[in-house]
């Protein structure tokens, strides 16, 4: 019993720390507003399909703790992200700039969407065409009724 009750209060401990809260102070409104919305506009590199506020990842901690500092700094929006940008790249941004490497992350929904729409429309033609061919004859259709009645010939 002894073991069991030393797991149970090793799982509450472990589950209490990791349920650790980050709070950052801001003396100005405008600047927790521009760190909130910095913090929900860049990607967490661990998780990628979750932005920095929503992520418990260490890399996303240490972001939000670098955003933090130069929110309090005073750097704006375009500072902070060209910094972000120049030292993980584009892809920490939800939002990548239209340019030759990012192209086909903007143009590839389309282009499956394209391609989709392409393989329906021929499915569809080619369905209507075997169902063209396919049609019974007056004859083939008086023996098909005559079978459904029950009256083999």
């Amino acid at each position: 019993m002894k073991p069991l009750m030393l797991m149970l209060l090793l799982l509450v401990a472990g589950a209490t720390q990791a349920a650790t809260i980050e709070t950052h102070r801001f003396d100005d409104p405008a600047r927790e507003a521009l760190y909130k919305k910095m913090i929900a506009e860049l990607r967490c590199l661990v998780c990628q399909n979750q932005n920095l506020a929503d992520s418990n990842a260490e890399l996303a901690q240490d972001l939000r703790r670098k955003t933090y500092e130069m929110v309090s700094a005073g750097k704006s929006e375009t500072e902070i992200l060209a910094y972000m940008v120049e030292r993980y790249g584009d892809f920490v941004l939800y939002r990548p700039p239209v340019k030759g490497i990012t192209l086909f992350l903007w143009l590839g929904p389309f282009i499956l969407l394209a391609a989709g729409l392409f393989v329906l429309v021929r499915v569809i033609r080619q369905r209507a065409r075997v169902q063209s061919t396919s049609q019974l004859t007056e004859e083939e259709r008086a023996r098909a009724d005559k079978l459904l009645e029950g009256d083999a010939p």
